[in-house]
C-alpha cells in the first residue's frame, strides 16, 4: 500500500482536540463499531437486484446519510473510500467506518471537501470504489448532493445507488433520524441500476436528478417489501 492510500486507511491525527473530544472520539468510533459487528452478526438480509452489482470495476456507492450504520456493515470489508469533514462528530463516525475496512478521505484544514474529493477521484482511478451518503454532511434529509455525480464524471465509475430499509431500529435524534438496527432485524437492500456519467458538466444536472429520483424510488420499494415481509 503506497504512502497516499495508507492515510486513507489509518486514524487521522486528532490532537489538535481537547482531551475530552479525543476520549469521546476513540470511545465512540470504537464502541459503534463494536455495537454494530455485534448486531450484525444476528441480522437477516433479503438483497434484490444484486445483478446491478460488479465485483470487477470501481463503483461509487450512493445511499441516505440515515442508513450509514447498516450500510457500513452490509458492504463491510470491501476496501470502499468514503468523504469525511474535518470535524469533532464526523471524526468518531470516521473511525467506525474505517475499523470495517473502508477508507476516510478527508478534506484540509484550508480546502475542506474539496481536497477529499480529490483523494477520492484518486483512489477511485486507482481502482477503489468510493461511497457517497448523498444528503450528507447535514442534510436536507432525503435530498442529494451533486458531489456523487462529480466524482462519477472525473474517475469514470459508475453510480451505484441502493437503499436498505430495517423493520426494526433505534432512531437517534439527529437532523437525518439515523437508524441504528435492533439485535435479530430483518434487513432488506435494494440495488439499483448503475447510472454512467459523462465527463460533460452540461449533463451533470440531468444525472443529479436522476441519481435523486432512483434513491427516491429505491427508498419507496425497500421500504415497501419490508412492510410486505413484516
Amino acid at each position: 500500500m503506497n504512502e497516499t492510500a495508507d492515510r486513507l486507511y489509518s486514524f487521522a491525527d486528532i490532537s489538535s482536540y481537547s482531551f475530552q473530544q479525543r476520549v469521546i472520539i476513540r470511545v465512540a468510533g470504537f464502541a459503534l463499531y463494536w455495537l454494530i459487528r455485534v448486531i450484525g452478526a444476528t441480522l437477516r438480509f433479503e438483497i434484490k437486484g444484486w445483478e446491478n452489482f460488479s465485483e470487477t470495476e470501481p463503483l461509487i456507492y450512493c445511499f441516505w446519510h440515515n442508513r450509514i450504520p447498516i450500510a457500513t456493515y452490509f458492504w463491510r470489508e470491501r476496501g470502499i473510500v468514503v468523504m469525511s469533514s474535518r470535524s469533532f462528530d464526523s471524526e468518531y463516525i470516521a473511525r467506525f467506518i474505517q475499523r470495517f475496512g473502508y477508507g476516510a478521505a478527508r478534506g484540509s484544514s484550508t480546502r475542506g471537501g474539496k481536497a477529499a474529493l480529490i483523494q477520492m477521484i484518486r483512489a477511485v482511478r486507482n481502482g477503489k470504489s468510493a461511497a457517497f451518503t448523498v444528503d450528507g454532511p447535514r442534510g436536507p434529509i432525503y435530498e442529494a448532493k451533486p458531489g456523487a455525480v462529480l466524482l462519477a464524471a472525473k474517475s469514470k465509475a459508475a453510480l451505484l445507488p441502493f437503499s436498505v430499509s430495517i423493520n426494526r431500529f433505534w432512531q437517534l435524534p439527529s437532523w437525518d433520524k439515523i437508524q441504528i438496527p435492533k439485535p435479530f432485524a430483518r434487513v432488506v437492500v435494494v440495488i439499483g441500476k448503475p447510472i454512467q456519467v459523462e465527463d460533460a458538466p452540461e449533463t451533470h444536472d440531468a444525472k443529479h436528478q436522476e441519481l435523486q429520483q432512483a434513491l427516491d424510488e429505491l427508498r419507496e420499494l425497500s421500504d415497501r417489501l419490508m412492510a410486505a415481509t413484516t
